[in-house]
Parts: C-alpha cells; sequence; structure tokens
C-alpha cells in the first residue's frame, strides 16, 4: 500500500505537495525511493535537499528520490517546492520524508550470575548485539514458556548500539530445573518488518535445604522416631535426633513415657533443626467411683478420671441413652450410669452408681374440709424425699384428734368435731436436706370458732373522772396450745389493764392471743369513757328566715359531750316532737365538715345539729327546744335528758283573704243596699282596703254598697299583699207587687170567711153574756164560758 503525506491548505497559507510514502523503513545497506507529487501546473520549481541523491528544482509535477543502497543513520531528505513568480497565494514550502534505517543481531546470548540458591537473588543477563534504532527494541525474559517480565528502552539514538537487558530475582525450589532465556524483539510499525530472536535457554544447578517435613508429631507406641519427618536438599542433608540436647541411637522406638520435645538437626546446603513436641498415642485408662451421693441442685464434683492419647472422648450413658451430666444433679438423675472413654488406640467403660439427696416435695394431698358438728375427718400428709422425711404437725390440740404415721405417710384423724376443731392444721415433712410445710384450714358447719380467751369484766362503762377500774385478760384454760398473750391499743405489757378515767378517751382495747391451730386471735374490750353534756343551748341561724313556706335554721349545741355517737338530740315544737332525721346536719369540733358524721373521736367535744323546718302560720308564736341525751345501751347508766331553754319563733305570712265569706258574684235588688264584708289572715294583721273604679274609697274590711259593679278587696302587710273580686249585679224588685197582690188576695178571703162565719155563728153558738166579774180561766187567762176556755185573747187588768 502506497503511503502519501499531504500538507492541506489553512487559512493564508498551503503547500501544494505530497509525500508517497511519507515514511520508509529500511535495512541498513538496502535501496530506497520516495515520490514528491503536486497537484500545481504552474510553480517555480520543486526538487529534493538530501545528504545523498539530492535534485535540484525541476518544473515537474512529480519528482522520484532514490539512493541504491542507503547506510547514513541520519538521513532526512526533505522535498520543497517554489511558487510561480506571477502568483503570489503561497510561499516556498518543504515536507521531510522520515527514514528509519534499522539494523537487527541474527542472535542473541542469555548468561546467568551462576548456582541458584534457596533465597538468594538470581541475576540473568541477556547480550543482543548490534541493534538500530534501540528505541523500538524490545526485551522478553520466560521462564519456561511463560513470560515473566518486559523491558523497553529510551535511547532516541539512530545508530547502531550493543544493548543489554539485565533481569534479577529471588528463586525457590520450585524454580529448580526452569529453563530461562530472552526475546528480542524490533517492532518498526506498520510501514516496517516485525523482527523476533530468541536466545538460548540456561538451566542452572539449584542449591537449597535441608527442608524438614514432618507429619504430626503423633506415634503409636513401638513406632520408630525417624519414621515422623522427612529430610530434603542439594546437597542431601544428613539427618540425626536429639533430646535433651544428647543425640538418639537410629530406629529410636518410641513409648508413652517416652513422649516430649525432641529435637531433629539436618546438615546440607546448609544446617537446618527443628524442635517437635511428640506425643505417644495409647488407649484409654478409666478410673471412676462406684457410688457417688450429690445433693440436689448443690455443686457437685463427681469426675472420671482418664489417661491416654490422644485425649479420649468420654460419654455418658443412662439406660442405653447417651446424656450428658447437668450442672446440677436433680431427683430424677440418679440411678445407674456406664462411662465409655475412647480414642482412636482403644476404649475403657466403668459403671457409677448416682444417689441424689433431695428436701421433701411439696405436699399435695393434704386440702383444706368442711365438715359437720359431730362428724369425723382425716387429714392426710406425704411427701417425696431422699431420705424419707419425717413429719410433725401442729395445731390447736384438743382430746378428740389423734396422729397416725404409716409407711411414711402421717394421718391425722378428727373424731365428733366441734368448734374447738376450726382452726388451721400445718403438717411439716423434714429430712436432713430440707423440709416443707404446708396449711390447711378445717371448718366446722354449725359452730362458729372463738376466740378462747376471757376478759373480766366483760364490758365497761365509766364516767369521766371516776375511780380507777382494773380490767385483766387471761386464756380461757390452761393448755399447751397458748403461746403468748398481749394488749394493743392501751398502754400496758401485762395481762391488766387499770383504766384511766381522765385520759383514757381514744382507747380501743383488744386483747390477743396466739395458740397452736388458731393463730393469732383477738376480742375487743367493749370499754366507754362517758361525760354528759355540760350544757345545751337552742339558737336561730343566722340568714334563715322565718316567713311562711321559707325555711328556718336552728341550731342545737352540746357541749363537752363523750362519746358524742352515743348522743341522742330530739327536737320540741310546744310539746310536740319534730322529726327531722332527714333533712338535719351534725358538725362535730375537730372533725371536718364532710366526714362530721362518721368521725372517730371519743374525747369530749362540742357537738351541733341543725335541722331545717319549713314555716307555716300555724307555728306562729310557737316554743322550740332541744334535749341531748347520752344512749349508752341497755345495760348501761340510764342518764336523764338535758334540755335547752325554749326559743320563741314569729313567723311572719303574707295575707290570705277568707273567700267563705265573700263571694266571687253577689246580686243586690235596686233601692236596697247590701253589705260586703273582707276579712284577712297573716302576720303582721293585714290592711284592707277597698277599690272602685280603679280608685281606693274606703279603709275596713265593712263596706255597704248601693251600685253594681266590680268590688275589689286588697289585704296587704309586710310580707305580701292579696285580693279578692267580687262583682255586684243589680235586679228589679218584684216583692212589693206581689206582696200587695197576695195581701188583697187575703183580704179577700178573710172577709168572705167572716162573713160565713157569722152567718153559722149566729145560727148555732150565739149566747148572752155577762161581762161583770168575770172569772179568767187558771190555765190561760182567758174568760171562761160555760166551762169553756174561749181563745180570745184577754188582758188582765190589775
Amino acid at each position: 500500500m502506497t503511503h502519501v503525506h499531504k500538507l492541506l491548505c489553512s487559512v493564508g497559507t498551503c503547500c501544494p505537495i505530497e509525500l508517497s510514502p511519507p515514511r520508509v523503513v529500511v535495512r541498513y545497506g538496502d535501496p530506497v525511493s520516495a515520490n514528491c507529487n503536486t497537484t500545481e501546473s504552474e510553480h517555480g520549481g520543486m526538487g529534493w535537499e538530501a545528504s545523498q541523491g539530492g535534485i535540484r528544482t525541476e518544473k515537474d509535477r512529480h519528482l522520484r528520490w532514490s539512493l541504491e543502497n542507503l547506510t547514513e543513520w541520519s538521513m532526512s531528505p526533505i522535498c520543497f517546492i517554489n511558487p510561480h513568480e506571477e502568483f503570489s497565494k503561497w510561499e516556498q514550502c518543504s515536507m521531510k520524508l522520515e527514514v528509519v534505517l534499522y539494523r537487527f543481531p541474527e542472535s542473541i546470548r542469555i548468561e546467568s550470575s551462576g548456582s541458584m540458591r534457596d533465597g538468594r537473588e538470581y541475576t540473568l543477563t541477556c547480550d543482543v548485539g548490534s541493534v538500530a534504532p534501540v528505541k523500538y527494541l524490545t526485551v522478553r525474559w520466560y521462564k519456561g514458556d511463560t513470560i515473566i517480565n518486559t523491558t523497553t528502552f529510551d535511547n532516541p539514538s539512530k545508530e547502531p548500539v550493543e544493548q543489554r537487558s539485565v533481569f534479577s530475582l529471588i528463586p525457590t525450589r520450585q524454580d529448580k530445573g526452569v529453563k530461562f532465556r530472552c526475546e528480542a524483539h524490533l517492532d518498526l510499525g506498520p510501514e516496517g518488518p516485525q523482527l523476533s530472536v530468541f536466545s538460548n535457554e540456561i538451566t542452572d544447578d539449584f542449591l537449597f535445604g535441608p527442608d524438614i517435613q514432618c507429619s504430626l508429631p503423633e506415634l503409636f507406641e513401638g513406632d520408630i522416631l525417624d519414621t515422623l519427618c522427612s529430610v530434603t536438599g542439594n546437597p542431601p542433608p544428613i539427618v540425626y535426633w536429639l533430646k535433651n540436647g544428647e543425640p538418639l541411637e537410629p530406629n529410636y522406638t518410641m513409648s508413652r513415657e517416652k513422649a516430649g520435645l525432641y529435637t531433629i538437626k539436618a546438615e546440607g546446603y546448609v544446617e537446618g533443626t527443628r524442635d517437635i513436641e511428640v506425643f505417644v498415642i495409647y488407649g484409654p485408662e478409666l478410673t471412676c467411683p462406684s457410688n457417688y451421693t450429690a445433693q440436689e441442685y448443690a455443686p457437685y464434683n463427681l469426675t472420671c478420671t482418664v489417661k491416654g492419647y490422644p485425649e479420649p472422648q468420654m460419654i455418658w450413658y443412662k439406660d442405653g441413652d447417651e446424656v450428658k451430666l447437668p450442672d446440677y444433679f436433680r431427683r430424677n438423675d440418679a440411678g445407674q450410669y456406664l462411662i465409655n472413654a475412647s480414642n482412636i488406640h482403644s476404649s475403657d467403660t466403668q459403671t457409677v452408681e448416682l444417689v441424689i439427696k433431695y428436701p421433701p416435695s411439696q405436699i399435695l394431698e393434704l386440702e383444706d374440709s368442711e365438715v359437720e358438728v359431730g362428724s369425723d375427718v382425716w387429714l392426710k400428709c406425704s411427701s417425696m424425699g431422699n431420705p424419707r422425711p419425717t413429719y410433725s404437725w401442729s395445731y390447736y390440740q384438743t382430746d378428740n384428734v389423734k396422729d397416725l404415721n404409716d409407711d411414711g405417710v402421717s394421718r391425722l384423724e378428727i373424731q365428733s368435731a366441734t368448734a374447738y376443731n376450726i382452726g388451721s392444721y400445718t403438717c411439716q415433712a423434714s429430712n436432713e436436706i430440707g423440709n416443707v410445710s404446708k396449711t390447711v384450714r378445717i371448718t366446722v358447719k354449725g359452730a362458729e370458732q372463738v376466740c378462747p380467751i376471757e376478759i373480766t369484766p366483760k364490758r365497761l362503762l365509766i364516767p369521766y373522772s371516776s375511780n380507777t377500774k382494773n380490767v385483766t385478760c387471761t386464756p380461757a384454760s390452761a393448755n399447751k396450745n397458748f403461746k403468748a398473750l398481749y394488749w394493743h391499743g392501751v398502754n400496758t405489757t401485762g395481762a391488766t389493764w387499770q383504766v384511766d378515767t381522765h385520759k383514757d378517751w381514744d382507747l380501743i382495747p383488744v386483747c390477743n392471743a396466739t395458740f397452736d391451730g388458731i393463730g393469732t386471735c383477738s376480742k375487743r374490750f367493749d370499754f366507754i369513757l362517758y361525760k354528759t353534756p355540760d350544757s345545751v343551748s337552742i339558737h336561730r341561724v343566722d340568714n334563715s328566715s322565718s316567713k311562711e313556706d321559707e325555711i328556718l335554721q336552728l341550731r342545737c349545741d352540746i357541749s363537752n359531750v363523750a362519746p358524742y355517737q352515743n348522743l341522742i338530740v330530739r327536737w320540741y315544737h310546744g310539746n310536740k316532737t319534730i322529726n327531722s332525721s332527714s333533712n338535719g346536719s351534725k358538725e362535730v369540733s375537730g372533725c371536718p365538715p364532710e366526714n362530721s358524721t362518721n368521725c372517730d373521736i371519743r374525747t369530749p367535744v362540742n357537738v351541733s345539729y341543725t335541722i331545717n323546718i319549713t314555716m307555716k302560720r300555724k307555728l306562729n308564736e310557737a316554743e322550740f327546744k332541744c334535749q341531748a341525751q347520752l344512749n349508752l345501751g341497755p345495760e348501761g347508766p340510764q342518764h336523764p335528758y338535758k334540755e335547752s331553754s325554749p326559743l320563741n319563733i314569729t313567723v311572719y305570712s303574707k295575707p290570705v283573704i277568707n273567700d267563705t265569706k265573700l263571694e266571687n258574684k253577689i246580686p243586690l235588688f235596686s233601692g236596697y243596699p247590701g253589705e260586703l264584708v273582707c276579712e284577712a289572715d297573716g302576720h303582721p294583721t293585714p290592711k284592707i282596703q277597698w277599690h272602685y273604679n280603679d280608685k281606693y274609697f274606703q279603709f275596713g274590711g265593712k263596706i255597704n254598697v248601693t251600685e253594681q259593679g266590680t268590688y275589689i278587696c286588697n289585704a296587704t302587710n309586710s310580707v305580701g299583699s292579696a285580693t279578692h273580686e267580687v262583682k255586684v249585679i243589680l235586679k228589679e224588685d218584684y216583692l212589693p207587687l206581689i206582696a200587695g197582690f197576695v195581701a188583697v188576695t187575703v183580704v179577700i178571703i178573710s172577709v168572705i170567711f167572716l162573713f160565713i162565719y157569722s152567718i153559722y155563728y149566729k145560727n148555732t153558738k150565739m149566747r148572752r153574756y155577762s161581762l161583770k166579774n168575770p172569772r179568767l180561766s187558771t190555765h190561760n187567762g182567758n174568760v171562761a164560758h160555760n166551762g169553756w176556755d174561749m181563745q180570745f185573747p184577754m188582758t188582765k187588768l190589775s
């Protein structure tokens, strides 16, 4: 392929020549040629400048430079072109031809620095000979067929040089017998050849060692010590063994006693030694105790010693299964164990009988029981432990309870249960390791447990500042169940307490006693130190009202009384008791208001009772009073009550008009006046005023009216007012006409009657009478007539 080198025009300049090829590679002494061409037909001439084969200026467009043999190492021919005289678009320009003149040797040689030694530097030299140009030279180093190094050179000289490449390495034993060589390679680019040449191969003797290689430092008894290690080297080393610095005989035979530290020594290219801990393999020798006793959950030291190499593996078996000894033994671990110790040589076995001591287990069968009075009941107590537990019972002992022990079980029989069998029963199981207990309770149906202590006297009510009294607490009967007795809540350490009637207000005396089975029981002593009130007074609470239908609050103050819880207060209106329990309240000095009804104070206090009374007019001018009395029960002293002075209360009520005397409508006959009466009840006494036609026209309860219309009665006092409206209706009076008519009718009838009667009288009854000295009837003073009493009235004249 022909390469053409063009110089392209740029802005303002242009060199119109081409080189073909632009680069030539020529072996020393070979011919060389190159063409210089132009596309310009009009130019001032072109030529070649060269130390050999130069060409003068010519008008051709193609100009060839050539030599028969090229021997000048610095040859650099230049093709130039001149511009035409009439044109000036470019100036004279030139282009250099790149000429590469080379020389390459036909053979190269490799040499070494001597024999290879383990761990020391080893040098190889590759002599390439006369070569040019050296900058294109590469030397490759081979170990076998593997390239191990590549060397290039920076020498810019074009002339031949004697080039040497040196390579160093530190050989190892793996390099013994390896062949080394070098290769010279000249890379002249795409225009030139690729030239390579190999050197001869070199193999040097490799000196090393001694190399001591040992297997695992373990030998069976009877093995030869020399078989433990192998020694190599060049030259072959001399080997011998030492122990404690002393050489050993050849074929030294091993036994378990000969195990220990040995030294192997080898003499060869250098001297080598190695210390080896040698172990002798032999079978296990196992030693275990035949019996071992341990405590449950306690540290133990059950160990089996074993000798052997390698260290034997020890396996424990129980009931044919492999087991691992736990950190702490438990009762289920007891039994016979088989121990097997084995290694690669042999095995050995032993048996151990393991005994575990453990405290009694929890008592399970003992349970709470309930029995009818007079029935029998059994309590069973059993526990597992090693050694076997012994049993003891703790309870309130009575004659009807028996304790029986049989085959590791304890039984308690209660015959014909009574109230004294009520209580707790504790069974304790014990051995040398520990103990366990369980407590159950027996309940006897139909019986109530009592605390078997007596307090003398049984009850004490004692007045303040009276003579002191002694109170004694003792067990009901002396028996072995009694443990201790003491008073709680009083200032004494013995069985007798002396009452201080000046100070012992707040005491709650309790006698406590402890008995087997019952435990601690107690009786509270019924004790009251009391004081009657100093005074009782009643008064009206401020801001309470005495108006009708409003609430009046009355307060009863009782001073210095104890205990206030036994205080009874009664309220009276006149001689009538007021029931105020539902709307009253109580205040106790020293108690917070929200707790005044349940405040546990026993010292003398001031107590105030307050009641709410809805005022009614019927309560006006009534007396109120309160009574206070200590109620200490039917067994206590009966104290007279203390009563307050009476309190008079005036009830202020608004007027109420009596409408029974004053109807809403009243008819009135014309010409006849009528009377209206307005009466009102209230306090203060109401004032009455009448209204007619929206005007006051009269004060007072009675008025006479003659006109119809609406009359309003208004009753007023300081509390309020009331009104009543009366409508007066006028009617025509027809009564005189009716009366006149009736009178005329009566007169007419009377005249007719007298006329008829006169006729009758004349004909039948008429007599003659003398009224001289008339005799009056003794019955009615009338004149007697023939023995007949006449009914005409007669007046006796005096």
